[in-house]
């Protein structure tokens, strides 16, 4: 892959490896850019992220990264933020980076995509479960504070799928991505889950090819062994739909390199 923005780092207290691994898997595999997008602080569930005062020392390690990579390979600097109504912080929002991935990981403040809470879908309607998700990326796109969208249908992970169309149910959160010019990724990490396939499935990707809605690539990797572990896959996957430009970012600019 070309581009490979959405990699973690052991900050989150979820991931593992140095992150100097990281790049050098990412330039073995003809990696050109880069970047580390890891779970950005909030004061909730903050046993998954790093703390408001761990971002100084992650922003300066990855930029003394970049400097020491920088003949081989571009190292972008990014948060993934969970969009989670009253909890995000300007100090993130606001965060001199190349971009901002907003991802939806908690519907109701339940953590959906972690197996210690799965028990909950058994008390749930799967198909006002996955209409709760979309509104949710349909909300976050509207909100204008992020430049890419994360793991699009993460809510499928379990494998929990409805019986409604996920084309009907995700049609507003796509036109909302559309409107707000952002961006999608095609993440590799659902291969490594239950559902074993890509996100955003092969149905919603030729949704958003349809509006024109511009991609990007990301590994989603939580140690180092895990990047680009499915790149030709996405590439495939990517060319056999239409595309043939992804994205990448600087100081929040799109630039958009042909793959």
């Amino acid at each position: 892959m070309i581009v490979d923005l959405h990699n973690h780092t052991p900050l989150c207290n979820h991931a593992e490896g140095e992150l100097f691994k990281y790049v050098e898997k990412a330039i073995k595999f003809g990696t050109k850019h880069f970047g580390f997008a890891d779970h950005a602080p909030m004061k909730f569930d903050p046993k998954y992220r790093m703390k408001f005062e761990e971002m100084r020392a992650y922003e300066r390690e990855v930029k003394d990264l970049r400097e020491k990579y920088k003949d081989k390979i571009e190292i972008l600097l990014a948060y993934e933020v969970d969009f989670l109504n009253g909890y995000m912080d300007k100090r993130v929002l606001e965060a001199d980076v190349d971009y901002l991935i907003g991802s939806v990981h908690f519907i109701d403040e339940w953590g959906f995509d972690n197996p210690e809470f799965i028990g909950h879908y058994e008390h749930e309607d799967i198909d006002v479960i996955w209409q709760k998700y979309f509104d949710a990326i349909r909300d976050m796109a509207k909100s204008s504070h992020f430049d890419i969208v994360g793991h699009l249908d993460l809510i499928k992970v379990f494998k929990y799928l409805p019986k409604k169309d996920i084309s009907l149910i995700a049609k507003e959160a796509l036109q909302a991505i559309k409107d707000a010019d952002m961006v999608i990724e095609l993440n590799m990490a659902g291969y490594r889950k239950p559902i074993a396939e890509q996100y955003p499935s092969i149905g919603l990707l030729r949704d958003a090819y349809k509006l024109d809605i511009p991609i990007t690539f990301s590994s989603d990797a939580h140690k180092p062994e895990q990047v680009s572990l499915f790149a030709k896959e996405l590439v495939k996957l990517a060319h056999d739909v239409g595309y043939k430009e992804c994205a990448t970012f600087k100081k929040r600019k799109r630039e958009m390199l042909k793959f």
